[in-house]
């Protein structure tokens, strides 16, 4: 392991060949070391390291993959990201080397998933891909490999279901009359459907985001039931911070709620609730009034819908309802959007 001196400066360099993950042969030089001994040292350990990081496995790289993460997202983001590698990923791939993983490889788990007997969403389905993309992603970032094989063997899933679930106006009222008898219930389900706010962002509410003067909800966090604790978390997107409108009975609603509870501070939670308790009224309302079942997301859905049926672009829709672009919004809903073609033609033919 032989290092040398640069005379004019006075410092030691080492210069010497390895080989890489792919088996080709290289040339390192690393030049301003003080003595001849740091300058072995830091060749020894380079060389340990290719070594070491050209046969690590991928359960071994999914350990520093997840450190990364966990340094840097949301405990219930990261919970969620580790529960779907740990059983959707790692059994398959857990004793494989990084560099060994192919596009076949990659096609052979995707069918393997498509055709799973549990039958995943496609929605599942490519949340579980982009999962797997992004840890070959930053093994490509952090030298590992040199390129994503997933971006030849390509994608599976779909990021929007096939077919959006929602109420109409009318059936909103049905359900609505249904769930009156609760206060609780009475304000939450007015105030989602005429807010189109997230179940998170609902939950953390306090007397103090609402302006009874202007009309407005100010929504500035989200809350999270994790590990046993009442989390208070930022909301989804920096564009998930937002002041909607809301309309005059929805204020009278949350005021007249409000003005019951006993011993309530403004900045409490106005709504003390959990989201089981939001899908068990979704079902007793349900229920009792008829209508269709839907998730309490679709609600948020409905509102969407209600917007465009009553004539508003995507852009205002869009940042009502939080979106961190307009092009989140178009490929959720536009085939909510009437066909203009016609529109179009009829213009043109006016002026041709």
């Amino acid at each position: 392991m032989p290092s040398f001196k640069n005379n004019q400066r006075g410092t030691w360099y080492c210069k010497f060949y390895y080989t890489d993950w792919t088996g080709a042969k290289k040339q390192k030089k690393k030049e301003g070391f003080a003595t001849k001994r740091e300058s072995q040292e830091w060749e020894r350990n380079f060389l340990n390291s290719c070594r070491i990081d050209c046969d690590i496995t991928f359960e071994n790289f999914c350990e520093k993959y997840m450190a990364h993460c966990k340094a840097r997202l949301k405990p219930t983001t990261y919970e969620n990201k580790m529960y779907t590698i740990r059983d959707k990923v790692l059994p398959y791939f857990r004793h494989m080397k990084l560099k060994d993983i192919k596009p076949s490889t990659l096609r052979t788990w995707q069918d393997s998933l498509i055709t799973h007997e549990k039958g995943y969403t496609e929605t599942y389905l490519k949340t579980i891909n982009n999962q797997m993309s992004a840890i070959l992603n930053f093994a490509v970032k952090n030298d590992y490999i040199p390129h994503n094989p997933m971006h030849k063997c390509g994608s599976m899933g779909k990021k929007h279901a096939e077919g959006l679930q929602f109420w109409t106006l009318d059936e909103f009222k049905q359900f609505f009359e249904s769930v009156k008898d609760k206060p609780m219930s009475e304000a939450i389900f007015n105030l989602m459907f005429y807010s189109g706010i997230r179940e998170g962002e609902l939950l953390a509410l306090t007397l103090k985001d609402f302006n009874f003067e202007k009309n407005t909800v100010d929504i500035n966090k989200s809350y999270v039931r994790f590990d046993g604790k009442d989390l208070i978390q930022t909301p989804k997107t920096p564009k998930s911070k937002r002041v909607i409108t809301l309309p005059i009975q929805t204020m009278e609603i949350i005021k007249n709620y409000a003005g019951k509870l006993y011993s309530y501070r403004p900045t409490d939670r106005l709504f003390t609730c959990t989201k089981s308790y939001l899908s068990h009224e979704m079902i007793r309302g349900c229920r009792l009034s008829g209508v269709k079942k839907i998730r309490v997301h679709d609600i948020r859905h409905s509102h969407a819908s209600l917007l465009i049926e009553l004539g508003f672009q995507p852009l205002l829709v869009s940042e009502r309802l939080g979106h961190e672009n307009i092009e989140t919004t178009l490929q959720t809903y536009s085939h909510l959007y009437p066909n203009k073609q016609q529109e179009v033609a009829d213009k043109l033919s006016e002026i041709a």
